[in-house]
């Protein structure tokens, strides 16, 4: 079936190796594992910690976290298989193509390039709200109408704008220069998150801890399309606090760790992929996941969790305990910190755009690498002005769990994909092997699933609207332009 035609793991190899297609390997294990760390570190520690604790889980928001990387875990080790077997730029975009098929690869690349996308655009908002707040402590205030857009209260946010096409910019200079800034600002950030949580035990109470899960109750009922699908299907209401509120948050804190799949996309950059990449995969997430847990511990320990900020729950905890000087600091790690997240977003998405022209599923045009800065430039400006009109222009708080969900449904898709190529192709060298198969792959796939069903209606409405988007621009284009489609017609139909 033409549909389900795959791409040989060899022939996406040889790819790799095109004159005007060759992306430059010049990351290690350490480049690779700063930038997961780079993505990670972001809205989720600065944000969600205060929502989440406030919201869902009480003092023990941190169990909430540790399962969130728990979910990414089970994902990170089928991931770390495959990009060490498959080296090559597209993330799994191009491991689907190797396993399921070229349409399923096509859905996965369009789902990833929403993903993204939409994380970029979100992440900006973001950035501009604590960027607008530190100028405005300084004395510098920022007009609403330049810095929200339609429908928040302004005309354009001309911050986030700024910022998209600045790191748009410095990705086309090059994966290397991208690489050293990054390694700067994500020292900062870490410094950042050290602070908090050394200083923070100061001012830790052991009464706010008490009772550490609090007692469960009902959350009022959603209903329509803000239900969660899980409540549709099954009659079950999430809850608040308890260990039905600890599971519940994790479908919130999971958008913590979104990013860290980014350092699959760079495979075809990477000096030794079959070691660096399983290196930089896990190691970033491990990193991180016992970063969010001690930031969380410290910060319920420093407020009562009923009086979280849901705002910037780390500033605001210093503040409740008299050491403003520690917030202003905060709120430059934040500033600093959601920088490369926005870029390393954005090199994730030119890379699989990148990927898909190069197979022309999209306008090949669309793979070409810049002679002088051996990145590829047309796919790294189109993604980035596409991001920069949405953060600037258009209201994207609904839209953000958009990014949840795609994100969920690669991590499943890649799961499955694990235990096909060792079926299909068993004596292919695999420098990382994914343990336990299947029954990793299947606990992967299962905590993807819990938590996309806790996600609303609207939500997967949204997602599937996408994907028939997706299918109608590959039936106009990708099924007749493919590039394996092509080459296995024979010369006379050609």
């Amino acid at each position: 079936m033409t549909l389900l035609r795959t791409k040989s793991v060899e022939q996406s190899i040889r790819d790799t190796e095109e004159p005007g297609h060759r992306l430059r390997r010049a990351l290690s294990a350490l480049d690779l594992t700063v930038f997961g760390v780079g993505v990670i570190i972001g809205t989720g520690i600065f944000v969600l910690t205060g929502q989440v604790a406030r919201e869902k889980a009480g003092p023990a928001v941190a169990l909430s976290f540790i399962l969130a990387a728990v979910v990414c875990g089970l994902a990170a080790l089928c991931y770390a298989e495959f990009a060490s077997t498959v080296p090559v730029a597209g993330s799994a975009y191009t491991f689907s193509y190797a396993t399921l098929g070229e349409f399923p690869a096509w859905i996965i690349g369009w789902d990833l390039i929403l993903e993204m996308g939409l994380a970029a655009a979100v992440v900006s908002v973001g950035w501009s709200g604590y960027f607008a707040a530190l100028l405005d402590d300084v004395g510098v205030t920022i007009p609403a109408s330049i810095s929200a857009p339609p429908g928040d209260g302004g005309t354009v946010n001309v911050p986030a704008i700024g910022l998209v096409l600045a790191v748009t910019a410095l990705l086309v200079f090059g994966i290397k220069i991208s690489s050293r800034v990054n390694a700067v600002v994500v020292a900062i950030k870490v410094f950042v998150v050290l602070l908090v949580i050394v200083a923070g035990l100061f001012f830790v109470k052991g009464a706010n801890y008490d009772p550490f899960i609090p007692p469960s109750k009902p959350t009022e009922e959603a209903g329509g399309l803000a239900a969660p699908l899980m409540q549709v299907l099954f009659g079950i209401t999430p809850a608040t606090y308890g260990w039905l509120g600890i599971f519940s948050a994790v479908a919130l804190v999971f958008f913590a760790y979104i990013g860290f799949d980014i350092v699959a996309t760079a495979a075809e950059e990477a000096r030794r992929p079959q070691r660096d990449l399983p290196i930089g995969l896990i190691g970033s997430l491990a990193i991180t996941a016992v970063l969010y847990a001690a930031v969380s511990i410290v910060v319920v320990g420093m407020q009562h969790y009923s009086e979280l900020s849901t705002e910037a729950p780390l500033a605001d905890a210093f503040k409740a305990n008299g050491h403003p000087a520690y917030a202003t600091i905060i709120d430059v790690g934040a500033v600093a910190g959601l920088i490369t997240v926005v870029m390393i977003l954005l090199l994730g998405m030119s890379r699989i755009l990148f990927a898909m022209g190069r197979d022309k599923l999209l306008p090949a045009w669309l793979s070409a690498v810049h002679p002088r800065f051996g990145t590829p430039y047309r796919s790294t400006i189109i993604m980035g002005v596409i991001a920069a009109v949405l953060a600037g222009f258009i209201p994207l708080a609904e839209l953000a769990e958009l990014v949840n969900i795609g994100t969920l449904f690669a991590f499943l898709v890649v799961s499955v994909a694990v235990v096909i190529l060792r079926r299909t192709r068993p004596e292919l060298p695999r420098a990382f092997r994914t343990p336990w198969v299947p029954v990793i792959p299947i606990l992967s796939v299962l905590a993807c699933l819990f938590v996309m069903i806790n996600l609303p209606v609207e939500t997967w409405l949204r997602f599937l609207a996408w994907l028939a988007i997706g299918i109608v621009v590959y039936a106009l284009y990708g099924y007749r332009n493919s590039r394996v489609q092509r080459s296995s017609e024979p010369a006379a139909k050609r």
